[in-house]
């Protein structure tokens, strides 16, 4: 989930003066937070840039190489068992003119402070007859060598990078806050106060930018633009 399929792109109405450069990733924060031996984890998650109650629905649309994306991100009532931490389950669908890509399913749990922490996904992907061909890209914090990531800080400054997926080989996606205060304008509507952070691949190299709104989560992802929510 952290990456997804999209391409970076990103539509700013207007910029306050709170912003960086994209920089390096060198300096993490620590990934303790998110360590499953911890207490106080909860499947009730109202991180401010990154709300996961039950119900909680985005979906994303925009053009990528000539077809049209969706993207449908669902919060389900539903919880998974992840290295002895109870998560919330989070449904991604993506589609491209019609036809399903990719669904997967994600784990995150909130930890005491508030970060969001994520133990990993199930993913099916899918060719144009609408067949499952490969299940690429998931993961579980198994303890061992895949640990939980911090998907979502509980507090953000620009600067900040964090790891988000850490299974060696198969995703490892990390995220740096670029910039705060945007005012982002997106089909949905006009939100402030909006957070942009670069989320890179260090298997491939790729990269590209993603903005959350506070009391919705991703509004933009690349060349898919919120178009809707609901919220609970």
């Amino acid at each position: 989930m952290a990456a997804g399929v999209l391409g970076p792109a990103v539509l700013v109405l207007a910029v306050s003066t709170v912003s960086c450069s994209q920089g390096s990733f060198a300096d993490r924060m620590d990934l303790g937070v998110c360590d499953p031996g911890g207490a106080g984890f909860t499947t009730t998650i109202d991180n401010p840039y990154f709300p996961l109650l039950v119900g909680h629905e985005v979906v994303l649309e925009g053009a990528e190489a000539g077809g049209d994306l969706l993207v449908r991100i669902t919060v389900l009532d539903r919880t998974e068992d992840v290295a002895g931490v109870q998560t919330r389950v989070v449904r991604e669908y993506e589609a491209k003119d019609g036809t399903v890509l990719e669904v997967s399913h994600n784990f995150f749990a909130q930890a005491v402070d508030g970060t969001v922490c994520y133990f990993g996904e199930d993913v099916d992907i899918y060719d144009a007859s609408g067949a499952i061909v490969s299940h690429g890209g998931a993961w579980r914090a198994d303890g061992e060598t895949n640990v939980p990531g911090i998907y979502m800080p509980a507090s953000l400054e620009v600067g900040q990078a964090f790891q988000q997926e850490i299974a060696p080989g198969i995703a490892e996606d990390e995220a740096k806050v670029i910039a705060l205060g945007r005012v982002t304008e997106v089909p949905g509507g006009t939100f402030e106060d909006t957070a942009t952070l670069l989320d890179r691949n260090p298997l491939d190299g790729s990269q590209g930018e993603k903005v959350y709104a506070r009391g919705i989560g991703v509004i933009v992802d690349g060349p898919a633009e919120m178009t809707s929510y609901s919220t609970p």
